[in-house]
């Protein structure tokens, strides 16, 4: 199944990322993306906190040490995935947001049997991606590192009520099929 499950609101969504600590540092100070985060590549956001822990090893992987939850408008969400291309399409060449689709993960890291979107947004909207959706960010880190604490020393239920409270956010059919969600 794939579904997008993510913390949102009536306005806005929340979308994670990882970064070294010179680029988060920046960002924080200053409410949105600046440098020395790239503007000149696509830059890949994932609603599902889990699915980056995965993938930034809890923010121990280098150049990945520092977790951001980014607060984005819903209508900069939305427009990313109006325009989104599966990056299994053949057509993936010329889109300027692509879509992946990964097995969601356990707190402990495994695979589970729904997945989990990342959305890709290519360097033609980076700029409107940081002044226009960006509403807040967040340093996620210290939350982060107590949360892997808590499940590396066997208190998964006391890490559990730490994490986000992600659930479906609602598609509408274009949408949807578009982005392959089912």
């Amino acid at each position: 199944m794939r579904e997008v499950r993510a913390d949102f609101d009536a306005r806005t969504i929340v979308v994670y990322q990882a970064y070294p600590a010179q680029v988060a540092d920046a960002a924080v100070a200053a409410g949105t993306f600046v440098a020395p985060f790239s503007f000149g590549r696509m830059t890949w956001i994932k609603p599902s906190l889990l699915w980056l822990m995965h993938r930034s090893n809890w923010a121990r992987k280098p150049g990945q040490e520092r977790i951001l939850a980014v607060r984005i408008s819903r209508a900069g969400w939305e427009r990313a995935l109006s325009e989104a291309v599966p990056t299994t399409d053949p057509g993936l060449a010329q889109a300027r947001v692509h879509v992946q689709w990964d097995p969601e993960r356990s707190l402990r890291g495994a695979a589970l049997n729904h997945y989990s979107i990342q959305v890709g947004v290519g360097r033609e909207l980076i700029r409107e991606y940081a002044t226009d959706w960006v509403v807040g960010l967040t340093d996620l880190t210290p939350a982060v590192r107590k949360i892997a604490a808590l499940v590396q020393t066997g208190r998964a239920a006391e890490a559990q009520r730490l994490l986000p409270p992600e659930r479906p956010f609602p598609l509408g059919p274009a949408l949807a099929r578009r982005i392959g969600a089912s």
